[in-house]
């Protein structure tokens, strides 16, 4: 009960979000320049803030790296075989096979800050900096027999890893930020929250049209992305064990929906985006009840 009332102001904001698309006439620019300002300015200077000063214990962070690799193999893994088991088109199948073990990282870091304040934020900054180029190269390495640009390109081109190893850099250098460069990046991370959850908000929406193979592939990816990947994070956690704030992170991670920029690049990789939309949107909507579950087990 505890989690679901702290994670409850985040999709409070999601909602409204979702509302304010919806109900007021901002236009498209609007939400897709304040999606860019998030991305690549506002998330960034809070990763790198929060790793930078951060206490990181090397040996514990290595463990959770390693865990949360093996969680996201295994839901890549799960998430494929809805190919061969379903008989999906294969441009289908690419497209959506991402949600499956791709995660927002906009909710992981809200809810992450909420639980458990900069600690948190910090803790799953390191932990998505590892993840964010395992996912990226498996969607990628997927998807590229219908892109232009490789998963090199991709990944030096990705705002939140490049913040997470600067920040990490620093951390390890030793060196301290300057009070005011301290202070601007926090005013900068304190807005990337709320300003993210919005975006997830608008971005909401539903394609038609599947057909019932297609719906039982949604089906499929969103028990891979919400049952499966959480429960076997929580049983790493237990094998490993790993307790405390650590553990609930660690599961925040898995448990979280998938990525609104999964969208982004199908569309650019594919052409066809429309299995994410969904998928992004379901799955966002059935997180409002299995995050919380995840997170008091």
């Amino acid at each position: 009960m505890e989690a679901a009332l702290l994670v409850l102001p985040n999709f409070a904001l999601i909602v409204a979000g979702l509302a304010l698309a919806r109900g007021f006439d901002y236009g498209r620019d609007f939400w897709s320049g304040l999606e860019k300002l998030v991305y690549f300015v506002l998330f960034p200077a809070l990763l790198f803030r929060s790793l930078a000063a951060a206490r990181i214990d090397l040996a514990a962070a290595g463990v959770l790296v390693g865990a949360a690799a093996a969680f996201t193999g295994a839901a890549l893994g799960l998430s494929l075989l809805a190919g061969p088991l379903l008989g999906l088109e294969r441009r289908f199948l690419a497209a959506g096979s991402q949600c499956g073990y791709r995660f927002n990282t906009y909710i992981a870091l809200a809810v992450a800050g909420s639980l458990f304040g900069n600690a948190g934020v910090a803790l799953v900054a390191l932990i998505l900096g590892a993840m964010i180029p395992l996912a990226n190269f498996a969607a990628v390495a997927v998807l590229a027999r219908h892109g232009e640009r490789g998963f090199v390109a991709e990944l030096v081109r990705h705002p939140l890893v490049v913040s997470s190893l600067a920040g990490f850099a620093w951390n390890a250098a030793g060196l301290r930020l300057p009070g005011f460069a301290d202070q601007t990046l926090s005013l900068l991370g304190q807005s990337s929250l709320p300003a993210g959850l919005l975006c997830v908000g608008a971005a909401m929406r539903l394609e038609g049209g599947a057909s019932g193979r297609e719906a039982a592939a949604h089906a499929w990816w969103l028990a891979v992305k919400l049952v499966a990947t959480p429960a076997i994070a929580w049983a790493l956690a237990r094998g490993l064990g790993v307790a405390g704030m650590e553990a609930r992170v660690l599961i925040l991670c898995a448990a979280v929906p998938t990525a609104t920029n999964a969208y982004i690049l199908a569309v650019r990789m594919t052409g066809d985006g429309r299995a994410v939309a969904t998928q992004v949107t379901v799955g966002t909507v059935l997180s409002m009840a299995t995050l919380p579950f995840w997170l008091s087990v």
